[in-house]
């Protein structure tokens, strides 16, 4: 028997669908989506307004937002709205992470850092079932800016195991020797970086409820993908889909926590080739953004046609992953837990209304 505490207990399921999988939005993007924004009227980031980024999420979440089984929304700019957008039958995931801050020489390496003004508590109470972290984390990375990155994550998880809801963490690498991410270099180092990341906080001193992570490898120079087929560019093969597979079943054995694959961006064919690679795996579903919206940005400022496509292709987007992750491992039956029966009310009794605090059993 495993036990969790009642809040976990109680909002871990309502992120997932009936079975246990996890079919997640995220519109929690800030700077990306400025920039994009920024670029759909030609004009600087720093030009696009409050007004303007509200008002985009605001519209992506309304329709998006009823295909999945839990949205995850920024608190500066999409929670104000999303509280009467999510449906009352959808999670609200809540990030708790701001932009990172440039470290190490050359600022290439990045240190988390929150929200000013916001806590997982402020979460808590304004309705989230969860809550959501990003870490950039690269093993590649100065011994002080991992050890940074190590601890904000545990005191996160610490004030997620305080507050008693679950806690979502979501780790990216990025290359610090490479001069971008989309080189032959770094698509060789993207398997070792996902695995090392699944594998540190996987333990327990971090109380991470799901791990949000990174498909290990880049489709993008793996045969047969690297002949152009998803974005029309050639590159180099470095491994193939047997290598890319072993790759998810080494981030499965990795993972000693149920996990969710992210879509990192990449273009919704990438993203469904990925999607099905990590599920076979044993993922227990997906958490996506971009993958299925982006293509709707250059349309603004017409609402109208950014809710007409939406409505059109966004969702139809959005029913091609939930068809995939159908397939998914329900987060309860990995081997952490093994099924529903053992995930059991840590100290239930007729003592338990008094003795309860949400620190019982954590590790």
């Amino acid at each position: 028997m495993t036990g969790m505490p009642s809040g976990k207990l109680v909002n871990l399921p309502r992120l997932a669908d009936r079975a246990g999988r996890f079919k997640m939005l995220a519109i929690d993007q800030r700077d990306s989506l400025r920039a994009s924004l920024a670029k759909a009227t030609a004009r600087e980031p720093k030009q696009v307004t409050y007004a303007e980024m509200a008002t985009a999420k605001g519209v992506i979440t309304e329709v998006l937002s009823p295909h999945s089984t839990a949205t995850l929304v920024d608190p500066v700019f999409g929670l104000p709205q999303a509280v009467k957008l999510i449906p009352a039958d959808v999670g609200v995931l809540v990030a708790n992470e701001d932009s990172y801050e440039p470290a190490g020489a050359g600022g290439k390496q990045r240190k988390a850092r929150s929200i000013d003004g916001w806590s997982v508590s402020k979460a808590k109470r304004a309705g989230a079932n969860a809550v959501k972290l990003l870490v950039y984390y690269t093993p590649e990375a100065s011994a002080e800016v991992v050890a940074h990155q190590q601890r904000f994550a545990r005191t996160v998880g610490e004030e997620c195991v305080r507050e008693d809801i679950p806690f979502l963490l979501e780790l990216v690498t990025y290359p610090i020797q490479e001069p971008s991410a989309d080189t032959p270099e770094f698509a060789r180092k993207r398997p070792v970086h996902t695995l090392a990341s699944a594998r540190e906080f996987s333990k327990d001193i971090y109380h991470v409820d799901i791990l949000k992570l990174e498909f290990p490898g880049d489709l993008k120079y793996a045969r047969p993908f690297s002949q152009g087929v998803f974005d029309g560019k050639d590159r180099p093969a470095i491994y193939d889909v047997e290598q890319v597979q072993a790759f998810c079943q080494e981030l499965n054995t990795a993972a000693q926590r149920p996990w969710v694959i992210l879509s990192g961006g990449v273009a919704i064919r990438e993203f469904l080739v990925a999607l099905e690679l990590a599920v076979v795996a044993g993922a227990s579903g997906f958490l996506c953004g971009r993958a299925i919206w982006k293509d709707v940005i250059p349309k603004y400022p017409d609402l109208d046609a950014m809710r007409a496509f939406l409505v059109d292709e966004g969702a139809y987007n959005f029913a091609r992953a939930n068809a995939a992750a159908q397939r998914a491992r329900p987060w309860f039956a990995h081997p952490r837990y093994g099924d529903w029966e053992n995930v059991q009310l840590i100290g239930a009794g007729e003592r338990w209304y008094q003795d309860y605090h949400p620190s019982f059993g954590s590790v």
